[in-house]
């Protein structure tokens, strides 16, 4: 595979760090997490977020009628979240006379739920986005309420504390609709693999696609009652898109077939229907056929980690550094004899990207009639640091623990209610109050690393206006489900004769149309942005 010189010096530097990790997934035997915080950026001072705490003052704005705050979440609730939710009530019913319901939407058909919950008028008062989640798009139909004017009276702490190029970069058609995390990391994909077995077989280590199938191949021949690859109906997403970030350099998971290059963005091509595509194709209909997935993938809910930790699948395609150091901590727990490999994509292609403001946030829906209270709600949980702590870690001494300044879980990931960030509370992590486990060292020893090789997330920004075409869209929608899905899963017999069908189906919903606009768009922003 092409590896640029940066690439190239990095591996060798980096080569260290990923045995180090290895090995710190095999001895680590307690459940501590990192302690410094090498990703803050522009930290508030000690004092900002105490203030209320501290004076009892009342935020300025009318809290005198009681309310109930709607939180959306992606994903699956902690086991803990009642008794979290009853303390959090009890110290916002204090400060801002407010209660809150925390809602998760299950990681099954997460997308069509939230888009139900954006497009049904029900009420909802604070929910999650990111560039994944199509925040650009739903910013700009109007989905959420303008924040540039409330935040100063609602929110002073929090406007104040969120650096203003970070306000910046989130702006929609030149308005606030998220709040953006603070936390400098890195969520670009690296293969993760079961080291303990590799090491037990001799296996190569996995640094690109024809390692990691080696790797694969070599699971199937020794393992035969474990399935190589973990991966579920979310074909879309969990493999094809982070397939294509290791197979190719794209810009990032585009939607309608879109490609475009990294080093190359005015150059706008179709990867549906091309020989690019065929030969992706081929090698996922190899992995099936020879057994690294399972027949009834597109059946499979469970999470990709949960497969992993569980014993069940050897490998990950791609997942970023901390979820894989979350997989460590749990595995630490229930199988101490186990190790986890991991080697991030960008010491192979070269494209480290730190995450965009963006990726990260919460916005109040247009729906929500208690747009003040909401915010004054969320600055308490990104700057106070009583609610950022209990609905990060969960309580001091039932959950966790602080070992030597790290973070350090209470029993194993079964007998405990609230894993670190169990809420998944990416969105409002505060980089001064961040608790870390031991293993998580070697996270940031990662982030280090791509430190030294990043090139900016020039992209993110980009915000698509698919009024023009929103009836060919959910058209398109339909065609993928029906016939890209199988052959991105490896299902289809013959496929050339998949593809064309695909093809076929996909211009009668619309495909040209919505290309060709979507490129118009896009062209016009990298020609806005001044991005060569």
């Amino acid at each position: 595979m092409h590896m640029t010189k940066k690439a190239a010096k990095a591996v060798s530097m980096l080569l260290s760090i990923i045995v180090f990790i290895t090995v710190l997934a095999a001895c680590g035997s307690n459940n501590n997490n990192g302690g410094s915080n090498s990703g803050a950026t522009n930290a508030p001072k000690e004092t900002e977020g105490t203030t209320t705490e501290e004076t009892g003052e009342k935020p300025g704005i009318d809290t005198s009628k009681k309310v109930e705050l709607q939180f959306y979440m992606l994903g699956d609730a902690p086991k803990d979240i009642a008794s979290i939710q009853e303390q959090v009530n009890k110290m916002a019913l204090e400060d801002l006379n407010a209660t809150v319901k925390f809602n998760y939407t299950s990681w099954t058909d997460w997308d069509q739920k939230y888009k139900l919950l954006l497009g049904s008028g029900q009420q909802v008062d604070l929910i999650f986005t990111a560039e994944w989640t199509q925040y650009q798009s739903y910013a700009k139909k109007g989905a959420f309420q303008p924040l540039d004017e409330i935040l100063p009276v609602a929110a002073p702490t929090l406007n104040s504390y969120v650096p203003a190029d970070m306000w910046e970069a989130v702006k929609i058609d030149g308005k606030i609709f998220t709040v953006p995390a603070t936390y400098k990391e890195y969520v670009t994909n690296g293969f993760v693999w079961r080291e303990d077995l590799r090491e037990k077989y001799n296996l190569p280590k996995p640094v690109d696609v024809a390692t990691f199938e080696q790797y694969l191949e070599g699971i199937k021949k020794n393992e035969p009652t474990m399935t190589p690859l973990s991966m579920n109906s979310d074909v879309k997403t969990n493999l094809m898109d982070v397939y294509k970030s290791i197979a190719h350099t794209p810009i990032g998971a585009l939607p309608y077939g879109i490609e475009v290059d990294y080093k190359t963005p005015s150059d706008v091509t179709s990867y549906w229907g091309s020989d690019a595509q065929k030969e992706d194709l081929v090698t996922m209909k190899r992995w099936q056929d020879n057994g690294y997935m399972v027949k009834n993938v597109l059946a499979v809910k469970d999470t990709l980690q949960d497969q992993v930790t569980s014993g069940r699948a050897a490998a990950l395609l791609g997942d970023n550094p901390t979820r894989f150091n979350d997989m460590v901590i749990k595995i630490q727990a229930t199988h101490p004899d186990w190790k986890l490999g991991y080697h991030p994509f960008p010491l192979t292609n070269g494209i480290a990207t730190p995450v965009h403001p963006i990726h990260n946030g919460f916005a109040i829906p247009a729906s929500s009639k208690n747009a003040e209270r909401a915010l004054a709600f969320y600055e308490k949980m990104v700057t106070d640091k009583r609610y950022n702590l209990l609905t990060q870690y969960g309580v001091e001494g039932k959950n966790y623990e602080i070992k030597d300044g790290y973070y350090s879980m209470i029993g194993d990931s079964n007998s405990n209610g609230f894993a670190r960030e169990g809420m998944n509370g990416w969105a409002w992590r505060n980089p001064e109050y961040m608790l870390f486990d031991k293993n998580y060292d070697g996270v940031k020893a990662i982030f280090d690393e791509l430190d030294k090789i990043q090139t900016p997330d020039k992209f993110t920004g980009f915000a698509e206006d698919y009024t023009a075409y929103q009836a060919e869209r959910a058209a398109l929608e339909q065609v993928e489900k029906q016939y890209l899905f199988p052959l991105n899963a490896g299902l289809v017999k013959n496929v050339e004769d998949g593809l064309a069908t695909f093809m076929e189906k996909a211009n009668q919903a619309g495909l040209e149309k919505i290309q060709a606009e979507y490129t118009k768009q896009w062209l016009a922003y990298v020609a806005d942005q001044g991005i060569k």
